[in-house]
């Protein structure tokens, strides 16, 4: 197939993803009914931002340009993809990222997230049978030429030792910031209330710490952060949230909550699920030395003079996960 008809085929999946196909709302809903933190809203959530931020025929168009994508790679390559499994269709970009260019594409999925992707590929295979040439699936990656692995920073050593003598793009745990400074509007924080509690909170692009001025007012940002107050319902989140209650409560440690998610003073750049943390600057250049601090570890910032709120969970093309260029990397393999 060549570049414009890769991109066609992306372009219908993206159609068929905002369609209410039978099919495809089976899928969905067996992907909850096996993961339970697959809510409904969030699969929603999760197709909506890739068919229309990454699967949009004229930013698909502008991408291949810009990477000079061929018809054909000079030598293709096969290359394994290690999914994580943490929100729907994490591993999305990975395989698109591959698909496009050209290599063949062989994934393991995580056991948390191995319906949607392999019930999307199956339509591919059944609209052009020569996907099957280009898209496999295996529950052990073995003889490949390049690997992208994904997962936290204890199973990256075991992603250094298995594929480090091959070309390889290895990710560890990451997590996002948010700074604000006190002149936020009710329109900006509910949008914050996105980047902090969709999917749970769980992705590498959801903000786990904010950083606020001295003598910071938290009325107005916990009344307006609850947006997303009905996921306290949810049985596994309320676990979370009482245990890490409780823990607070049992080191008197003081905190506070908004009925949604517990807000604890700490300069730790990850929380627990149900838990934001939060640390003081008193000024831009100690903000700025904070903010590098934390070297590698941070994904997204949002704040005024950063990503907008609201936009964490709304990657481009071009947001590639890690600050690593994912297309530059497979088109010089």
């Amino acid at each position: 197939m060549s570049v414009q008809q890769r991109i066609d085929l992306m372009v219908q999946l993206g159609q068929y993803m905002l369609s209410d196909d039978n099919e495809w709302l089976a899928a969905k809903q067996q992907a909850y009914a096996k993961n339970p933190w697959f809510i409904p809203t969030f699969i929603d959530a999760a197709t909506q931002s890739i068919a229309t931020h990454l699967l949009n025929p004229t930013a698909l168009a502008t991408w291949a340009q810009q990477y000079n994508i061929a018809d054909i790679p000079q030598a293709p390559k096969q290359v394994g993809i290690v999914m994580a499994g943490n929100l729907p269709l994490v591993g999305f970009h990975d395989f698109l990222c591959v698909y496009i260019s050209g290599h063949t594409a062989v994934i393991k999925l995580s056991s948390k997230d191995d319906v949607l992707l392999k019930h999307l590929v199956k339509k591919l295979y059944e609209w052009e049978v020569t996907v099957q040439n280009q898209v496999a699936f295996a529950e052990q990656l073995k003889g490949c030429d390049a690997y992208i692995a994904t997962g936290s920073n204890n199973s990256s050593r075991y992603f250094d030792y298995y594929f480090g003598k091959y070309p390889n793009i290895i990710r560890r745990n990451r997590t996002s910031i948010a700074v604000l400074d006190g002149t936020e509007t009710e329109a900006e924080l509910n949008a914050l209330a996105n980047d902090l509690m969709l999917y749970f909170g769980q992705g590498c692009r959801n903000v786990t710490q904010l950083y606020l001025p001295q003598g910071y007012t938290f009325e107005y940002l916990l009344q307006h952060t609850a947006t997303w107050q009905h996921l306290i319902e949810h049985h596994k989140y309320k676990n979370n949230y009482d245990y890490q209650l409780a823990l607070l409560l049992m080191n008197s440690k003081p905190y506070m909550t908004n009925g949604l998610y517990l807000l604890h003073e700490s300069e730790q750049l990850f929380a627990a699920i149900s838990v934001v943390n939060y640390a003081y600057y008193t000024d831009e250049n100690a903000l700025r030395q904070m903010l590098t601090q934390h070297g590698d570890n941070v994904q997204c910032i949002v704040g005024k003079s950063y990503l907008p709120f609201g936009t964490c969970q709304q990657p481009s093309l071009t947001d590639y996960a890690d600050g690593v260029d994912t297309m530059a990397w497979l088109t010089a393999l």
